[in-house]
């Protein structure tokens, strides 16, 4: 027993050190996260009045923003492969980090409205680049400390980002009121997120070592539940309104009043910050149920928002809040628990694809809905939410 204490002690320290280097990825990429989202919503949250300043009406604002979306979900299976077959995660992501960060402060030359949907589609393009070999790293790196946490803490400095780029836009166009040097000036995070990305990259070069291997899901394919659960991930996403809807809804009917709007959407995103985390830490100990949870949860965030009152809307955008949590960590968690190390970019691809798509059509369904009967758009995001329910059930009775 003696002779073979200073190997489990090694093992042991290998193991602590392991998780060290997973944990210190894992916060380096939320930094990252949070540049890049600085970035690129601080633009997003002026691209609609911009576009309208270069002449661009409803129409092409609306048509721009969804047919970059909808690029955006063909790329992400592409990327997804691309990284799988090659194995160069970093090559991609870095690629996906320039494209979809230059775009922002480039808005700043754009004399037209057609070079600038130009560059809004080139922002969304890297965005889907980057995303599915970034989720694969850090669902390598998950496999130490959980992939609920890991996913949970991105999505957290993801949201500190997404709240900070726009109050700092904000900010520049209360003092100076010109979109181009707000544009301008994000130039800064996008150089700090490409220095973090290069620093992750000379640290961290070989994310895959990351992983541990588990050879019950170390499969060449998919199982069915992996199908069910994306069945049932598309569901949730086709009945989960845009916030831009709930914001139409809040100005068109006086509800909310313009100037807390803004203030509304900072609640709901620190709403899905912390619901991240909190999900997050539950997953790693409770697994797929979790998922069901938070989707019940949520799911009152539309008769709230489209048919309550001031205070039954701010708790619908908490909620609203909560849901987003959810798809951003625990969602992205369980695509990893299905998932073999191999092929987890795919995988990660599939889902982003799958989900963006419905998420789409969703949307495009219920603000027909709006403009027809708002009680049935609600009765429709109520509805294909719960149908989500019984399929992940299904993969709940088979992973747990």
């Amino acid at each position: 027993m003696v002779a073979h204490e200073p190997s489990t002690q090694k093992r042991f320290a290998a193991a602590g050190i392991d998780k060290q280097r997973a944990v210190r990825f894992v916060v380096m990429v939320g930094v990252i996260s949070l540049f890049a989202d600085m970035t690129h919503e601080g633009g997003r949250s002026i691209f609609g009045p911009f576009l309208s300043q270069l002449g661009a009406g409803a129409t092409i604002v609306g048509v721009a923003a969804g047919l970059g979306e909808l690029i955006g979900c063909t790329l992400r299976l592409v990327s997804g492969r691309l990284a799988d077959k090659t194995g160069r995660y970093w090559a991609i992501a870095t690629f996906g980090y320039m494209l979809n960060l230059l775009p922002v402060p480039l808005l700043a030359l754009a004399g037209h409205w057609s070079m600038a949907v130009a560059f809004i589609f080139m922002e969304r393009a890297g965005r889907a680049l980057r995303t599915p070999p970034r989720d694969a790293m850090l669902s390598f790196a998950g496999s130490h400390i959980g992939s609920g946490w890991a996913f949970a803490v991105n999505e957290a400095l993801d949201q500190a980002g997404a709240t900070l780029g726009p109050l700092l836009v904000a900010a520049l166009m209360f003092t100076h009121n010109d979109y181009r040097l707000s544009f301008a000036f994000l130039i800064v995070p996008a150089l700090l997120c490409w220095g973090c990305v290069g620093l992750a990259r000379y640290w961290f070069p070989h994310p895959r070592d990351l992983h541990i291997s588990n050879p019950k899901l170390d499969t060449r394919g998919f199982d069915r539940p992996f199908w069910f659960y994306l069945a049932g991930t598309a569901c949730v996403a086709a009945g989960f309104a845009d916030y831009p809807l709930i914001a139409y809804h809040f100005e068109k009917t006086a509800l909310v009043q313009r100037d807390w709007i803004p203030v509304f959407y900072a609640v709901a995103m620190l709403s899905d910050a912390l619901a991240a985390l909190v999900f997050g830490s539950m997953y790693d100990r409770k697994g797929n149920s979790v998922v069901i949870l938070s989707i019940l949860i949520s799911i009152p965030f539309a008769p709230l928002v489209f048919l309550g009152d001031f205070t039954s809307a701010l708790v619908g955008a908490v909620l609203w809040g909560v849901g987003m949590g959810a798809q951003e960590s625990i969602f992205k968690a369980a695509v990893a628990s299905m998932a073999p190390a191999q092929r987890r970019g795919t995988a990660f691809g599939i889902f982003n694809m799958s989900f963006g798509i419905f998420w789409f059509a969703g949307s495009a369904v219920m603000g027909i809905f709006y403009d027809l009967s708002i009680p049935a758009l609600v009765v429709f995001s109520i509805l294909m939410q719960l149908l989500a329910v019984p399929l992940l059930f299904a993969v709940q009775r088979r992973f747990g």
